[in-house]
């Protein structure tokens, strides 16, 4: 069963990690997709290749989704390509953590520029055309640490609660035109970046989960296509915790 047949999706941050994998998953529930990558153009246009190898229409745009200008040239070059835009997915995101005493002004920024302004420059260039449309869904991927903190995160921290508090005002504003807007904020996902850490650590990470094991990407993106497609269509302004029981 595609969930997502017939609509176009736009990604950003997708040539890697959890944002690879949503790229994916919309893909094989028959979607169209446009993603964004920023300073890797090599892996944005493998992907670019491997998902249109499927038969699907996909296309990657090098874009800064933190700028404002490029957001919105962003989302006209997806209209002009695509035709309209039915569901967006704000993934793209970094982290320089450091406790609160050594976090420095320009690392609180940076994270505040790239996870939050992104959404919000994003969300902004996608309302008028959904509006126009009378139908879309928005999914912010925010972070259980925006629910919760963490010691040594309070920028990141502070990025995903903003997420939260905008797909919940956006859900509001927009909710008479049938566009829909949610928060998916997943726990500790496995991805390229925890391959690096020592295992043991890892492993007592998983243990402190009900569920005894870190996530998948793919949990997180199966959340964004259930969210994306018409079986939510009476689902807005919430936020879905993937994260094996963490936050229960």
């Amino acid at each position: 069963m595609q969930l997502l047949e017939g609509k176009v999706v736009l990604v950003t941050g997708a040539s890697k990690g959890i944002g690879r994998s949503i790229a994916e998953a919309c893909c094989n529930h028959g979607a169209s997709v446009a993603f964004t990558f920023l300073s890797n153009v090599e892996k944005g246009k493998a992907l670019e290749e491997e998902l249109s190898a499927n038969g699907n229409k996909v296309k990657g745009f090098q874009s800064d989704a933190s700028d404002f200008k490029q957001a919105h040239t962003l989302v006209d070059e997806v209209m002009k390509e695509f035709g309209r835009i039915d569901v967006l997915i704000n993934n793209a995101g970094i982290t320089r953590d450091n406790l609160l005493l050594r976090l420095s002004e320009d690392d609180f920024n940076k994270v505040i520029k790239t996870n939050l302004n992104s959404a919000f420059n994003l969300t902004k260039a996608v309302t008028k055309p959904m509006m126009k449309q009378r139908t879309g869904s928005i999914i912010n991927i925010s972070s259980v640490v925006g629910v919760k903190g963490n010691a040594g995160q309070a920028n990141y921290a502070a990025s995903k609660a903003g997420m939260i508090g905008l797909t919940k005002s956006v859900a509001l504003e927009l909710g008479s035109r049938s566009v829909r807007c949610n928060a998916i904020a997943p726990g500790f996902i496995e991805t390229e970046m925890t391959d690096v850490l020592d295992e043991k650590v890892v492993q007592g990470w998983r243990d402190g989960i009900p569920l005894k094991r870190g996530g998948d990407p793919m949990d997180v993106a199966n959340a964004c296509v259930f969210l994306g497609s018409d079986m939510s269509s009476y689902v807005t302004g919430q936020v879905l915790n993937v994260c094996g029981g963490m936050l229960t």
